[in-house]
């Protein structure tokens, strides 16, 4: 639960610390600039705060780490859902106004975690899962989304230490090995979502790991 609310402060600091300028530069979320990724970030506050007042009374279905399906295709942008956050996005505008949304929701989310009973049982997507387990789950999400953001801006702070560790550790049971050791969290993170392409030197040290790779998370 801490972890949660540490990656999720530390992503809005870095956008609410973004001059207009940025939101017009790319983001390392394929066909989507800055801004898109900000819009995209509001959607994931609001499905936050839904899903915490959603109860539900079945027996779990899945937890922090089975609650990612995977995939072994990379995003376009071209999805439907992903032109959609494009043209919302656009609506905004005045780039102060999306940092305002983000904000406003961002922080009711982050309250509503910090009140969350962590063994309570909640509902998304079909599935039911702890509190805990949710929270836990979209400590992936905000460090993935995070590295997106700075992906083109090497002067914005990125994301902490924990949570990348965290993320690592999340990414290797999802897929079921370990990265080798030579790989920082970071580019543990990168590779292994498909978020760039191993170097050769990279390739040869992940091995059979590589043949799964990359690990496309939904």
């Amino acid at each position: 639960m801490d972890l949660f609310s540490h990656s999720w402060t530390a992503l809005r600091a870095a956008v609410a610390g973004l001059p207009d300028e940025d939101y017009a530069k790319p983001s390392g979320c394929a066909g989507w600039l800055v801004r898109d990724l900000v819009c995209h970030l509001v959607i994931d506050a609001q499905d936050v705060l839904i899903t915490l007042v959603t109860p539900a009374d079945a027996e779990p279905t899945v937890d922090a780490v089975t609650y990612w399906k995977t995939g072994d295709r990379p995003p376009t942008g071209d999805d439907p859902l992903d032109a959609l956050i494009v043209r919302l996005a656009a609506a905004y505008e005045d780039p102060r106004l999306l940092a305002f949304h983000l904000d406003d929701v961002g922080s009711a989310a982050g309250r509503a975690a910090g009140l969350a009973d962590p063994g309570a049982r909640v509902s998304t997507q079909g599935e039911v899962l702890t509190a805990g387990d949710y929270l836990t789950a979209y400590v992936l999400e905000w460090t993935l989304h995070h590295l997106d953001l700075i992906a083109h801006l090497p002067e914005v702070p990125g994301p902490p230490a924990e949570a990348l560790a965290h993320s690592r550790a999340a990414l290797e049971r999802i897929a079921g090995a370990a990265f080798p050791a030579s790989f920082t969290d970071t580019d543990a993170l990168l590779v292994g979502t498909g978020r760039r392409a191993p170097t050769r030197a990279e390739e040869g040290a992940l091995g059979g790991l590589g043949a799964r790779l990359p690990l496309v998370l939904g």
